[in-house]
């Protein structure tokens, strides 16, 4: 009865890739309701993680041979993007048939190796962007309508490494420009963990893309982190290009400005923390490129762009050093609360940056039908970015004025079926230099494969 009943378990927890919905009901005919892992395998099949053979059986009257078990379980083992309860719940599973389990070690390990050494996922994305800027005269309206194509190969080299990266692909509808169908290497690196640490080289994403950073840079990182929780630390040091919102600026003939994009050094460390419903990290980046920001003030004939090269320091610097803490914590399954705060210590003008976002439930990629919204208020120095992540209360601006804005931010998101999210923003601001009201309005629509 046994091994009937642990060959039952363990083939639900890997037959379905695909995720099911199912009923209050029992969800497999075979399995009572008063069986010790019904509790754990309903959970499991609520949220997409396992189901039956496709007739809402696990079969268990079925002999299934040890190798039959070793593959299943093998890929139960590496399946992702599970989320941490789920985890837990096929973990209490396997410790419960352990003995089966370990008889087959030898050849479960060398299932996994064996398994398919190419795994394709990405999104496609509909975004809609429409500012209303209140110029002193009349406002200004600006709409953006933009198709992306984000393919995430990862390439398994072998048990401890893998390559991974992000192949873009960007047209503008209103302007039918971009990428003219070609795809785009953006990142591309290596990855390798060994236990809680991991080890990072190429061109790949900061520790803060929720915050303060949002492009790659190149270089190398190694971090530790906590399986479940106490401290990290994550160290990284490379180039970074300067192409979004530093510049670096030199005089050139008449007085007037020659914006250079260029590439720094950029050297960081970040120490995240998690224990229960709390979170929070504190990080420290150093940025350093020729005549960043060099502190040229209005001269020239083009004035406007002149006075935002000057906006940095009062002095010729070549350095940005930033510091940044943020926090959270999730009240219930519903309440939670998040925020940030980041200065540049180098930067003498719109040097500071902050958030507080108060998040309401959340939608669940797996689960048709759930939602979240949320609304902040948001602070955005463009000085304190090394790269800013944000949609609608922003760091850079068309028109005369790019050192920041700050507002309120008010935003949902929704998933009408599995694997599909709307998301919509509206940010109500101004900017941080005139003063002028600034509205924006943002749309995203992701399909996510």
């Amino acid at each position: 009865m046994k091994k009937t009943l642990a060959s039952a378990l363990t083939a639900a927890l890997v037959v379905g890739a695909a995720s099911t919905t199912f009923a209050a009901a029992n969800p497999f005919s075979d399995v009572p309701s008063d069986h010790w892992a019904y509790d754990a395998v309903a959970q499991l099949a609520q949220d997409g993680v396992i189901e039956g053979y496709g007739d809402t059986t696990f079969q268990g009257d079925k002999n299934i041979t040890r190798y039959e078990m070793a593959q299943m379980v093998a890929k139960a083992m590496a399946k992702k993007n599970v989320g941490t309860n789920d985890k837990a719940l096929i973990d209490k599973l396997a410790a419960e048939f352990s003995d089966e389990l370990n008889n087959l070690g030898v050849r479960v390990s060398n299932l996994e190796r064996n398994a398919d050494k190419v795994a394709w996922h990405g999104t496609a994305e509909y975004t809609f962007n429409h500012y209303i800027n209140k110029d002193s005269k009349e406002d200004v309206f600006d709409s953006r309508n933009n198709l992306l194509l984000r393919l995430l190969p990862d390439a398994e080299i072998n048990e401890n490494w893998h390559v991974k990266a992000r192949i873009d692909a960007n047209t503008a509808l209103d302007t039918d420009t971009g990428a003219d169908g070609k795809l785009n290497l953006e990142r591309v690196w290596a990855e390798g963990h060994y236990g809680q640490m991991r080890y990072m080289a190429g061109k790949f994403e900061m520790p803060d893309p929720d915050t303060i950073t949002d492009n790659a840079f190149s270089g190398v990182e190694v971090g530790y982190r906590p399986a479940a929780k106490g401290l990290g630390l994550i160290v990284g040091a490379g180039r970074y290009k300067l192409d979004d919102h530093f510049y670096s600026a030199k005089d050139t003939t008449a007085g007037d400005l020659q914006y250079v994009s260029v590439a720094g050094d950029l050297q960081y460390v970040s120490v995240p923390y998690t224990m229960g419903k709390f979170n929070a990290a504190g990080s420290f980046y150093h940025l350093n490129a020729d005549n960043l920001q060099a502190g040229i003030k209005m001269t020239g004939t083009d004035g406007k762009r002149a006075m935002a090269a000057g906006k940095y320091a009062d002095s010729a610097t070549d350095d940005a050093n930033i510091w940044m803490g943020k926090a959270g914590y999730q009240f219930d399954h519903n309440w939670g609360l998040k925020g940030f705060y980041a200065e540049n210590t180098e930067a003498d003008y719109y040097k500071k940056a902050g958030s507080v976002e108060v998040d309401y439930k959340g939608s669940q990629l797996q689960n048709a039908g759930t939602y979240g919204v949320w609304v902040a208020y948001r602070h955005f120095g463009r000085n304190a970015f090394i790269s800013s992540p944000w949609d609608v209360i922003n760091i850079w601006n068309d028109g005369d004025s790019n050192y920041g804005e700050k507002g309120w931010e008010f935003g949902g998101n929704f998933v009408p079926f599995k694997n599909t999210i709307v998301t919509l923003r509206y940010g109500l601001g101004e900017y941080l230099d005139t003063g002028k009201d600034v509205h924006n309005m943002f749309g995203r629509v992701n399909f996510l494969f």
